[in-house]
Parts: C-alpha cells; sequence; structure tokens
C-alpha cells in the first residue's frame, strides 16, 4: 500500500475551512506512525465521528433539562412523527434502536408518564404506544432548539454543498449496508 496522509492541501489559512483541526492532527499522527498505509479514511471518517461527537453532546445538554436521554428523545421523535400510535417494532424501524432498547426505553417512558401503552382496536394482543401530552410537550419544546443548533452546524454550507453532502454520506450509508 502506498502512504497517503494529507487530503489536498490546506489552500487559505485564514478561511476556517481551511485550517487544520483535530482530526487532521490525528491523520498526521497515523501516518507518521504507520507510513505503509494509506491513512486518508482517517480524515473523512474521523471528521464525521467527531461532527456526531459534538452535535450529539449538545443534544445531551439540551435534554437534560427534561430529564431525557438522546435515545429516550428518539423514542419520543418517532412517535412525534407517526399519525398514529405504533407498535415497539415499528418505533424500531424508524429509530437506530434495538428491540430491546426500544423495550426497556419505552418501559422508562411509559414510567414517568412521557409514553402511554395501549391496545390495537384491530387486535387486543398488539401494544401501541402513543405519546402523552407531558411527552408532547418535551417534543414541542426540545425540537426548535435541536433544529436550530443543526443549522449552525451547517451555516458555512451553501445549499447546493448540502445536497451534496446529503447525497454522498446517502452512499456511504448505503455500502454499509442500510
Amino acid at each position: 500500500m502506498s502512504r497517503v496522509s494529507d487530503e489536498a492541501a490546506p489552500t487559505d489559512p485564514a478561511d476556517p475551512a481551511d485550517r487544520e483541526d483535530l482530526v487532521d492532527r490525528i491523520q498526521s499522527e497515523w501516518a507518521h506512525a504507520y507510513p505503509q498505509f494509506d491513512v486518508r479514511p482517517v480524515g473523512l471518517l474521523g471528521r464525521i465521528q467527531r461532527i456526531a461527537a459534538i452535535t450529539s453532546g449538545r443534544l445531551d445538554r439540551n435534554l437534560q433539562r427534561h430529564g431525557v436521554s438522546r435515545s429516550e428523545f428518539d423514542v419520543l421523535g418517532a412517535l412525534a412523527r407517526a399519525p398514529e400510535p405504533l407498535r415497539a417494532s415499528e418505533v424500531v424501524s424508524t429509530t437506530m434502536l434495538s428491540g430491546a432498547s426500544v423495550t426497556k426505553l419505552s418501559e422508562a417512558l411509559v414510567r414517568r408518564g412521557l409514553v402511554r401503552r395501549g391496545k390495537s382496536p384491530r387486535d387486543g394482543r398488539v401494544v401501541l404506544l402513543e405519546l402523552t401530552d407531558a411527552g408532547r410537550t418535551v417534543v414541542d419544546e426540545e425540537l426548535p432548539g435541536r433544529l436550530a443548533d443543526d443549522e449552525a452546524a451547517l451555516a458555512g454550507l451553501t445549499a447546493e454543498e448540502r445536497t451534496q453532502l446529503a447525497a454522498l454520506l446517502r452512499k456511504i450509508t448505503r455500502s454499509l449496508g442500510d
């Protein structure tokens, strides 16, 4: 394997987008420690992970005031987006959570009065989950702030760049089996 350690070199150090960041330093360290490997993927995937960590941390801090975890908010969000109550398996299919996680999270949300369990009118054996008014309030209060934080993170990109980035990330996600 050939050694390639850098993406294109920064062109304008005055431009924040061209200044080196933590991921550049990590990528450079890997290249120095393992010169026989092409470490460019570290730069790309490392930035994706860094962005996820930063935005997740911000979301976690914002959710603290509601006493809700990010995973619990994912469940609340799935129920808020749905036009009718959902089975737990439907919550799994619209979040990135496992079935066991959704079961555990929904039990905690029911105990705290944010989600209600009900029976399906068509089949009484089927348990449905839906937001309570308190659960809806959490989503209604938190969603605008989350969207504003996401918008701030993307503010440096044009509409065309956002579309391009979304398409490229979708392509990577599909290559991973999504």
